[in-house]
């Protein structure tokens, strides 16, 4: 154990954490990190739980061995989603973020001295890491108390993790971790907190909770944007798929959007109904159902899940937007497999997989099958909307590891059902195509939309802040907008399209309107449209509409290309709606408009400001054709 810790280069006060005197555990095996979540080899389950001062004993989880993996559930139904404003910023540094010295009236260094206090008596767990990716990734540490080793052990296999014994060189962190589940009982009355303190040469984040969503997935995240943002680059919010038609062409399509956007669903072939039909939408107001068929589905060969690195050294003079994972496992929700057959790709994985996996928020029965279709029941007695299963990449089939360039970049939006008598914003059609100037604007503005089931508040429409990562973020806003912007100018040949899910008008959708569209792309072969096949949006900010759309030789409906047609809704309701979508827009880009911008991003806001055409963002900076 001592020659392993010899390589880490660690800070004087992380050393005084881990020479104080308990046992320390440098995991070697992703196995190793199995039998601790469950206390040992031999348990089937095991208890999270802590003396809390003031409290007595807090039991936060519960594990369960499977025979395809380990099940964690939270006794807490507030536990079992992320909550969107777990972050705050513990140092003095340029944030547009809330500080805990603010909010709480005191320097976090007391807190962080506390934490530290804490960690010097336990039984701790030092796990190596990359955030990032192994091959991009930057060294970064985790510091654990071993009864939490299924965060652990989640986290090892969404990062890339490192087993010292297998290196030949020093490990130096610029990230560090540190998992402290008490302190959130004792100092944020039971709330998801995850605190960034970026010194000079590391970056520190204490994750005050066990759900890994905050800190295991979004607060690595946090840590790349800050990287990024000192060294010009972005990590995408996106998931990334290489699509092969049955003819041979290839598209690569990048999909961005606010959690529940419909980034791991692009990754997913079409879903059928237990006949093998595909249900286009059903009419909430009628119940009348569309199908379509399609006669052969095209290939689909994962690239990205949901964090794209678009970093500079992969670019090599490519005129398109150039991204590989910046993850080496996916946290992945499985809310839509609510019965065997959803998703047979990702359920033959699950359920009998070639390694144990780390489910959560799942019906877990000792020594049994963990089922991806059985989620755990929240105290109003419906099922968790947001069960979720760590998949390492190497279990997917097909993947692809090597960067690749985009052709395409989607924005997914979730839109409320738009009628008569209730108008929304649920006036999109299948799908849009947009300039890069409104592309850039969707960015900036990122809706989070309707009934998100990933996070904790879901009422009404939001913002998920720019780039739709702003949540994860530690930095100024208008510095990522400039990034956002560089990065689209410098990719002229990606294109953008503007793609809604859950509903068009009154019709209920799910996510087809994606999968439609990638068949659609993928089998014309480029996202290049003619002028004379587009017709500007009723509502500008939507961009270009399709005149007609033939997938496999069907047309779809007129209908779904444009709300405004559909009986149920009408053009009084879809001029409400885009009244309402376009007041949204004037509130999120306002907080942008400032001397920081780049002179360019003013002049687009500017644009939008003064309700100009679409033609007008397209010749501020044009589409190829």
């Amino acid at each position: 154990m001592k020659d392993l810790m010899k390589k880490l280069i660690l800070p004087e006060f992380v050393y005084g954490i881990l020479e104080s005197g308990n046992e320390i555990i440098v995991p070697e095996s992703k196995q190793e990190l199995i039998n601790l979540s469950l206390g040992n080899a031999d348990n089937d389950t095991f208890d999270v739980e802590y003396e809390v001062e003031g409290y007595g004993k807090v039991k936060e989880a519960y594990v369960t061995r499977c025979k395809n993996g380990v099940v964690v559930n939270y006794h807490e139904d507030y536990m079992r989603r992320r909550d969107p404003d777990s972050l705050i910023i513990g140092d003095n540094k340029d944030t547009d973020k809330p500080r805990y010295s603010e909010i709480y009236n005191e320097d976090f260094e007391d807190l962080r001295q506390a934490t530290f206090d804490w960690f010097k008596g336990q039984d701790l767990i030092v796990l190596p890491f990359k955030a990032g990716g192994l091959e991009y990734g930057y060294d970064s540490l985790l510091i654990s108390p071993v009864n939490a080793a299924f965060f652990a052990c989640a986290l090892a296999e969404m990062q890339g993790f490192i087993n010292l014994k297998e290196i030949d060189r020093e490990f130096k962190p610029q990230s560090i971790i540190y998992l402290a589940p008490p302190f959130r009982q004792t100092h944020f009355d039971g709330m998801q907190k995850v605190v960034h303190n970026r010194l000079d040469d590391i970056h520190e984040l204490f994750s005050f909770n066990l759900y890994p969503g905050p800190s295991a997935k979004k607060g690595v995240y946090g840590v790349l944007l800050n990287i990024g943002e000192q060294e010009g680059w972005v990590t995408a919010h996106a998931s990334t798929v290489k699509v092969i038609t049955p003819y041979d062409n290839e598209i690569v399509i990048m999909h961005e959007g606010a959690s529940g956007g419909g980034k791991s669903e692009m990754l997913e072939h079409v879903h059928k109904d237990l006949h093998g039909r595909i249900v286009l939408g059903k009419n909430t107001v009628t119940g009348e159902k569309n199908y379509i068929e399609l006669t052969e589905s095209c290939e689909l060969h994962p690239v990205t899940d949901d964090m794209a690195i678009c970093h500079p050294k992969m670019q090599n003079g490519s005129k398109k937007l150039v991204v590989a994972d910046a993850e080496e496992g996916w946290f992945i929700r499985v809310d839509n497999i609510k019965e065997y057959g959803t998703a047979p790709h990702y359920e033959k994985i699950f359920t009998q997989p070639s390694e144990p996996l780390v489910f959560l928020n799942l019906d877990g029965v000792p020594n049994a099958t963990c089922l991806v279709w059985e989620h755990t029941l929240d105290s109003s007695g419906k099922p968790c909307p947001n069960p979720r299963v760590v998949l390492p990449r190497r279990l997917v089939p097909d993947i692809i590891s090597e960067p690749v360039e985009v052709d395409v970049r989607s924005f997914g939006v979730r839109t409320p059902p738009c009628t008569r008598e209730h108008p929304s914003y649920g006036i999109l059609g299948m799908f849009h195509i947009l300039p890069p100037a409104l592309a850039w604007l969707w960015r900036l503005v990122a809706p989070r939309g309707h009934n998100n089931p990933s996070i904790t508040s879901t009422e009404g429409m939001s913002s998920e802040g720019v780039g739709s990562y702003w949540p994860f973020a530690t930095g100024k806003m208008v510095t990522q907008a400039n990034l956002l912007l560089e990065q689209i100018v410098n990719s002229p040949s990606t294109r953008y399209l503007l793609i809604p899910n859950q509903h068009i008008g009154a019709y209920e959708v799910g996510f087809m309107p994606q999968w439609i569209a990638r068949e659609y792309i993928a089998k014309r072969g480029s996202a290049k449209f003619k002028p004379d096949h587009l017709t500007p949006s009723r509502c500008p900010i939507l961009g270009y509409s399709l005149n007609s759309l033939k997938v496999d030789g069907q047309y779809i409906r007129k209908a779904f290309l444009d709300p405004a047609r559909q009986g149920e809704v009408g053009l009084e309701a879809y001029i409400e709606g885009s009244k309402m979508l376009v007041d949204f827009f004037k509130q999120e880009l306002e907080k942008f408009n400032t001397p920081e911008l780049d002179p360019l991003g003013r002049q687009i806001i500017e644009l939008f400001l003064k309700g100009s055409s679409v033609e007008e963002y397209e010749e501020l900076i044009p589409m190829r054709y």
